[in-house]
């Protein structure tokens, strides 16, 4: 089976080892992403199964960007998941309405991480099914 591909975008290089290091160890392929403006780079490349968004980055934020590539036909049904320190109703709500499929608040454990990527690429594999 091929290995699903998630693009982990966050400004932070410890976040971005664990995603490497832990999600590749659970068997996807990670790259990470420094910036909005690197993720749109990697994005006219290549398509990944998943997107892991962080809220708070130097150059846009996450929720602005998630509700940017739900616009664009390209990216508009790759799941995106809100990774973020923030944990304030108001960002939920904001991360959701604006195309979020779940979210997750820092610091995680790693297979609560695994269990909600799961769940979200078994949904989107259905919405291409039906």
């Amino acid at each position: 089976m091929a290995k699903h591909k998630i693009l982990a975008i966050d400004d932070e290089i410890s976040v971005c080892d664990l995603y490497e290091k832990g999600l590749t160890a659970l068997g996807y392929e990670v790259t990470c992403a420094p910036s909005a403006r690197r993720a749109r780079e990697f994005l006219a490349k290549t398509k990944p199964d998943l997107i892991l968004m962080d809220i708070m980055m130097p150059d846009q934020d996450g929720i602005s960007l998630t509700r940017e590539l739900r616009e664009q036909a390209d990216t508009s049904s790759i799941p995106i998941m809100v990774v973020s320190g923030l944990s304030d109703a108001a960002t939920l709500n904001d991360a959701l309405l604006f195309g979020a499929v779940d979210y997750l608040v820092k610091p995680f454990e790693i297979e609560v991480l695994k269990s909600k990527i799961e769940r979200a690429l078994s949904m989107a594999e259905k919405r291409r099914k039906s």
